[in-house]
């Protein structure tokens, strides 16, 4: 009996930022355990997913709009079986055995609304991946229209059986929450079960010493005000002013607000003829081809529910320099990063310096992260099944 796998928002983008990117691994790793639905607002019902929204799910090509989208013709379909079958809440879903239901999103207000009729036609336990609470933490990073959801977001986890946490830090963040609104009995478990991580292509380099040509210093992540690029934007050009020879390569789609401010300072640097290229979104050969090049990485994020680019990087036996609180001081206290407390430009430009000066410092944190196991996303799927199995039965 497979589970019911929740994909209503990264079913309809192409976009491949951390979530997403969850969402389609998971699918990819669950194969035939699980049927991939979505709530269709169109056809006011949940149902599987189309060949169409399965062909978004298996694209490589990235795209630079984070929305969902719908073609005429599907929200025309949706609505025409809507009139004529008069379907139901619950919809195609009626009826289809399923072991359980898993939802990976942060799902949205519409989806949260539809959410009852979806758990009253599922007979296994309920149970939400929870990435973070930034939104809370970092709200002058975040869109204030998320912010001002996220409150009932965090309620609404309430009603699942079982919440699968990232990672400890965001575990704790959910459950002080829900203790600071005095909900400390009747909790659903939170259990940590972290994510899987991409294995590089067997041609991959295992690793880029300095050498006498320009070394390539790379940041992967979504360009947005939390992820901080300012700061290493500023720590670059101290350093460039300086005289220090190397090219800051960017890679990851930009936030229309959060991320104007960096972007307009990308361009800046750009025209004062600065060693700077942003790539912007990339699919993944490309992107494992940007590890493969560069010499080292800098994840300048001010705080993350998980971290995957630094884990990304360590894997491709990459060095990544990033903050040692939070979930990306649980990814980097094994080995192959250069952990700080801090990260501002000042801290950011001291360590970057020491590396591209330092060969050695260098070599031995590649060879530190190529000595270390990563899990699979298929490791991270049979967790979530076992820990869904875990839980107590619905009649």
């Amino acid at each position: 009996m497979p589970v019911l796998l929740d994909l209503s928002h990264t079913s309809h983008t192409r976009a491949r930022t951390g979530v997403q990117r969850v969402g389609r691994s998971l699918h990819a790793a669950l194969g035939k355990r699980a049927l991939a639905i979505t709530h269709d607002p169109h056809l006011g019902a949940w149902r599987p997913l189309e060949a169409w929204e399965h062909a978004n799910l298996a694209t490589d090509a990235a795209h630079g709009k984070r929305g969902a989208r719908w073609p005429l013709l599907a929200k025309i379909r949706g609505r025409l079986r809507r009139h004529f079958a008069r379907a139901s809440s619950a919809g195609p879903l009626a009826g289809v055995d399923s072991a359980g239901l898993l939802v990976p999103e942060i799902f949205s207000p519409g989806v949260a609304a539809a959410l009852p009729a979806l758990f009253a036609a599922t007979r296994g336990p309920r149970v939400a991946v929870f990435h973070d609470a930034l939104a809370l933490q970092l709200p002058e990073f975040t869109p204030i229209r998320t912010v001002a959801r996220f409150p009932a977001y965090l309620q609404e986890l309430l009603a699942f059986d079982g919440i699968a946490a990232v990672s400890d830090d965001s575990r704790e963040a959910l459950l002080d929450y829900w203790r600071w609104l005095g909900l400390a009995r009747a909790l659903p478990p939170v259990k940590t079960i972290p994510l899987g991580v991409d294995a590089p292509p067997r041609s991959a380099a295992p690793h880029a010493p300095i050498s006498a040509a320009r070394p390539t210093v790379l940041s992967v992540g979504s360009i947005e005000g939390r992820k901080n690029h300012g700061a290493l934007l500023d720590a670059c050009e101290q350093l460039w002013a300086r005289g220090a020879d190397f090219e800051l390569r960017l890679v990851g789609l930009a936030h229309a607000t959060t991320g104007r401010a960096a972007l307009e300072r990308i361009r800046t640097l750009q025209r004062a003829g600065r060693p700077l290229r942003y790539d912007g979104p990339l699919p993944d050969a490309a992107l494992h081809a940007a590890y493969a090049d560069c010499a080292f990485t800098v994840y300048p994020s001010l705080r993350e529910g998980f971290g995957l680019p630094v884990l990304e990087s360590l894997a491709h036996g990459k060095p990544c320099v990033c903050s040692a609180r939070g979930a990306l001081g649980e990814a980097a206290r094994d080995g192959g990063c250069v952990p700080l407390e801090r990260v501002d430009a000042a801290a950011l430009a001291e360590a970057i310096a020491r590396l591209l000066a330092t060969p050695t410092e260098l070599v031995a944190l590649a060879a530190a992260a190529r000595a270390r196991k990563f899990r699979a996303w298929s490791g991270h799927a049979d967790d979530l099944l076992a820990f869904l199995r875990e839980l107590p039965a619905r009649s």
